[in-house]
């Protein structure tokens, strides 16, 4: 099953409705094969909530701004969504941050996940503490082999509906662009705009309701949770948007350089 790590609350509002046929897999949104952490070492994992439920992941970037996946943001109200900071639980403690304002890469393409990135303002400036970071965004992508990880609150397993009350996390490696271009061969392969990440033989990835969420290496927001085949599928790492390619955007939005 293809999965865009869009969780089903999403698609109830009309978000992200099929429009075709043969489209890559949108993430269903989940950690498979983590474990357990606290948001103390994950300081700037969000939880993106709408209209009062999780649906997505997102990473601060600066007191006032929030980096996520474009298809967490396509065809989403703004006076929908705010951002939950500081809190290790889904839909509990930390702090509330609702959205001023979404902005969405306007060479996005529903079909294809391309250019699969957004900018949320906040309305309430975050404030930094142990539980409250920025993460800084890389400016090359990590070369085939690096450690990642990846965290979120999505499901445990694909195709399930059930999200864990604790932040999840686990270890990948970026997998080389011919690796994943041979895997996704049939979607055409990936893009530019696209890395990839996983281990041999499967059983880690990011699943439901990670959508961009953070995928970090070497101190750096490096991916954001964007789509693949399945959940810790074998031969399909998954696929995130390539935050070097696309940090010129993000820094004309937002001035975060």
């Amino acid at each position: 099953m293809l999965k865009v790590l869009l969780f089903a609350s999403l698609v109830a509002c009309g978000l992200g409705a099929a429009r075709l046929t043969r489209r890559r897999p949108r993430l269903d949104g989940r950690i498979v094969g983590g474990v357990p952490v606290h948001i103390e070492d994950f300081p700037y994992q969000l939880s993106y909530e709408y209209d009062g439920s999780h649906i997505c992941g997102a990473s601060i970037i600066s007191t006032n701004w929030v980096v996520t996946a474009g298809h967490c943001v396509d065809g989403a109200s703004t006076s929908y969504v705010r951002f939950r900071a500081g809190s290790s639980l889904r839909s509990t403690g930390g702090t509330l941050h609702p959205a001023a304002q979404l902005v969405l890469n306007p060479d996005y393409d529903y079909y294809t996940i391309d250019y699969d990135i957004a900018v949320a303002r906040v309305s309430v400036p975050f404030t930094y503490g142990t539980e409250v970071q920025p993460i800084g965004l890389a400016r090359t992508e990590p070369p085939a082999g690096t450690l990642a990880i990846v965290s979120g609150w999505g499901t445990l397993s694909s195709g399930s509906n059930s999200l864990p009350s604790q932040l999840q996390a686990v270890e990948v490696d970026i997998i080389s662009r011919s690796v994943c271009n041979d895997a996704y061969a049939i979607y055409d392969g990936i893009t530019a705009r696209m890395i990839c990440a996983g281990v041999v033989g499967g059983g880690k990835d990011a699943c439901q309701g990670d959508s961009g969420g953070p995928l970090v290496a070497e101190g750096s927001l490096v991916g954001i949770v964007s789509w693949g085949e399945g959940c810790g599928e074998a031969d399909y790492p998954g696929v995130y948007s390539n935050v070097a390619n696309l940090k010129s955007f993000v820094t004309n939005a937002t001035g975060v350089a």
